[in-house]
């Protein structure tokens, strides 16, 4: 932590503060660099026809089910479809709306069913007071599935904060998910004991600015995840991907960390050294030219790779 203090570096100081900033925002829904503005590169979206699906609503946005889980209610949005169910999991601070422009394509591409949902105080769903914990997230998830009747053969797919929420979930229950895409996800490689205390160290005055005004929405986000993060991702670095279960990794080429190369690069190894890891089910995909926004950026590129998941599992 030294070198956050060091005399001559105060340029270096501030850029790696700023860069830790964004990873905790990764996980709060504050990363800004992944958005619209600045993006090199977005696909079109892919010309294809709908196939016939029977109970597919192609003209009114269906009404959410609203699911109870532990004393509050969660909202899943379904579009009716057959094969295997297909999860789409927003990141930190999103909600399903954030897969809106990807829902009609990846449906059309695959006739399969594809299922969002808002987590807790996102969305149409109800807020839960306290700190960010990933096992009450798995419960959602898995209390939603249950009760919508997807039993087996999930394809999950998960980008940015949604990675944590994915592993545990996949580890837990290894014979519900069939396949999953990694979008940018956060990943266990990268929490190292230096690396999470560094994190937390550099986010500290940007998690007191928001304690004086926990009544905006990001900002209950953004201290809800700080309260528990140091012990949460020390424990997450240790979680490992069931080895039966394949997963497709799409790493942006600018990561969270645009403007800050070591952490770009840091957050680039991570990914790789997950499908290092694990067996040859593991594929490593790169969005060349994207920001931490791949689903934005190339959406055309994340239909694809979830297509391929989703025809490889059935």
């Amino acid at each position: 932590m030294a070198r956050f203090h060091a005399p001559g570096h105060r340029a270096h100081r501030a850029h790696r503060a700023l860069a830790a900033v964004a990873l905790l925002a990764v996980s709060a829904g504050f990363v800004t660099a992944c958005g619209d503005e600045g993006s090199a590169h977005r696909d079109p979206a892919p010309s294809v026809s709908a196939p016939a699906v029977p109970g597919a609503d192609k003209t009114a946005e269906p009404k959410p089910h609203m699911i109870d889980n532990d004393g509050h209610r969660l909202a899943f949005h379904v579009t009716k479809g057959h094969g295997p169910a297909i999860v789409l999991d927003a990141g930190g601070g999103e909600d399903s709306s954030y897969w809106k422009d990807i829902v009609p394509e990846l449906h059309a591409t695959t006739g399969a069913t594809i299922i969002t949902y808002d987590r807790p105080g996102l969305g149409k769903s109800e807020a839960v007071p306290g700190a960010w914990d990933v096992r009450s997230a798995v419960s959602d998830l898995r209390t939603g599935l249950q009760k919508l009747g997807v039993t087996k053969d999930v394809v999950l797919v998960s980008h940015s904060q949604a990675g944590e929420i994915a592993t545990y979930f996949t580890k837990e229950y290894p014979e519900l998910v069939s396949g999953s895409v990694l979008v940018d996800a956060s990943l266990p490689p990268l929490y190292t004991d230096e690396e999470t205390a560094r994190l937390v160290a550099a986010n500290q005055p940007a998690v007191d600015a928001a304690k004086k005004d926990p009544s905006q929405p990001r900002n209950s986000q953004l201290i809800s995840v700080a309260e528990n993060y140091a012990p949460m991702h020390k424990a997450y670095h240790e979680v490992s991907w069931p080895d039966a279960v394949p997963a497709t990794v799409i790493v942006s080429e600018k990561t969270p960390f645009d403007g800050s190369p070591e952490d770009a690069q840091l957050w680039r190894d991570a990914a790789a050294s997950f499908v290092a890891q694990g067996p040859a089910n593991r594929t490593l995909v790169t969005a060349k030219g994207s920001s931490h926004d791949i689903p934005k950026d190339r959406p055309a590129l994340v239909i694809e790779e979830i297509g391929k998941m989703a025809g490889a599992r059935g």
